[in-house]
């Protein structure tokens, strides 16, 4: 009983902060709002108006990129999968990714909200190229780590086809598992404060 008295009151506390959350980008706060969120406060994308439009979440407003369309996917663990609907393809796919992931059992693990990577593909020429190495693409597709390597754009710079600022990187840096390791847990910090009061 008292294992799920715990749990209650953390999912409490998880639904606050996915209400003050869902407040701040005006939809609900699940990763991929909050991926297009992110991505258009940094990169310069006007979002669509409805979050279900086909093939693309927006365009880009500035720079190399203007006006070319983008899908944005962010996905906690950089795992080398990438979800592609060859019949509604973008532009380019824009893909943050949190921590590398070694394949080993789910248990103990966690798959937190986290920026460590980014991604600039051109979806046309990676779809082309699956296709000729006979990839099955769908939902979700496995990209060889090259194709990943060669479309990097944070922290690594490989990819030319986005530069990005000295500014751009601190703000992906908020979100980087760096800076969630030295940063005190909003409810640990609470009830920390609660306890020396």
């Amino acid at each position: 009983m008292d294992d799920l008295a715990q749990l209650a009151g953390l999912i409490r506390r998880r639904n606050q902060l996915e209400q003050e959350i869902s407040a701040l980008i005006k939809r609900p706060a699940q990763i991929g709002h909050l991926g297009e969120y992110i991505a258009a406060r940094i990169f310069g994308i006007a979002l669509e108006q409805s979050a279900a439009n086909k093939g693309f979440d927006g365009q880009f407003t500035d720079g190399p990129l203007l006006g070319r369309t983008v899908n944005v996917k962010w996905y906690a663990r950089w795992e080398c999968l990438l979800d592609i609907n060859p019949l509604d393809l973008p532009d380019y796919f824009l893909v943050l990714a949190g921590p590398k992931y070694a394949a080993m059992s789910s248990r103990g693990q966690t798959r937190s909200w986290l920026i460590d990577h980014v991604f600039l593909f051109d979806a046309p020429q990676l779809v082309e190229q699956l296709r000729y190495r006979g990839v099955k693409i769908g939902i979700p597709t496995s990209v060889r780590k090259q194709f990943w390597n060669d479309a990097e754009i944070y922290p690594q710079q490989r990819s030319v086809s986005l530069l990005l600022s000295d500014a751009q990187r601190r703000m992906l840096m908020l979100f980087s598992s760096e800076t969630d390791a030295k940063q005190p847990l909003i409810g640990a910090q609470s009830a920390m404060t609660s306890r020396t009061s």
